[in-house]
């Protein structure tokens, strides 16, 4: 089964507002951009993958994501996030009605595509399934198959909902680049540790971030 990814991404002013004790707000636009990147260059590398759909408003992020290979979807509902992810689904599905679609999170800067494609071919046996995030609290991950609804119920706690929801929890083992997003300092330094893309390479060196 290949999968089209629906990725979500704030304007970037407004984008990973956690990080400006580290980032500061001149530099956190720019990482929040080059993460979100790293995150789709591995996403359409990764063998499971089909077509990456990044919805968002911000008119530099879609020409360098779409320079990617990402379809660029407006975020026409406005409504946050989770209406955000359900409108890329839908977009996903204008264009190819039986898609398999996954949301992921757009701050995943250490992504490997192999542990992405491992991740995908689990959820392909479940009609949905999610993959919690590296604090065990959230979410990195939400996959429906084809003929399903997403469903998405990001946010805080969001691991517990997609749980109640019915949703499957696919295994945590060997796929840390799949569940380390970013949102504060240590994050990132945990994110670095684990090796990330070129632009947030970049774009973090000579931060200071957290032992």
């Amino acid at each position: 089964m290949q999968w089209t990814l629906v990725i979500p991404l704030k304007p970037l002013v407004r984008a990973k507002s956690r990080l400006a004790p580290t980032a500061g707000d001149r530099v956190r636009p720019g990482l929040a951009l080059a993460f979100a990147q790293d995150t789709v260059a591995a996403a359409t590398a990764s063998a499971g993958v089909r077509d990456v759909v990044v919805v968002t408003d911000d008119a530099l992020a879609g020409r360098e994501l779409a320079a990617l290979g990402a379809l660029i979807v407006p975020d026409a509902p406005g409504a946050g996030l989770n209406a955000a992810l359900a409108h890329g689904a839908a977009a996903a599905r204008a264009r190819r009605p039986d898609a398999a679609v996954a949301a992921l999170n757009a701050d995943l800067p250490a992504l490997r595509s192999a542990e992405l494609s491992r991740v995908l071919a689990e959820a392909a046996l479940f009609p949905r399934a999610f993959l919690p995030d590296a604090a065990g609290i959230g979410t990195t991950l939400l996959s429906a198959g084809s003929g399903t609804e997403l469903r998405p119920a990001f946010g805080n706690a969001s691991r517990a909902r997609h749980a109640a929801s019915g949703a499957v929890e696919l295994p945590l083992t060997g796929v840390d680049s799949v569940r380390q997003d970013v949102d504060t300092g240590e994050d990132l330094r945990v994110a670095l540790s684990l090796g990330v893309g070129p632009r947030t390479a970049g774009a973090a060196a000579g931060l200071l971030i957290p032992d």
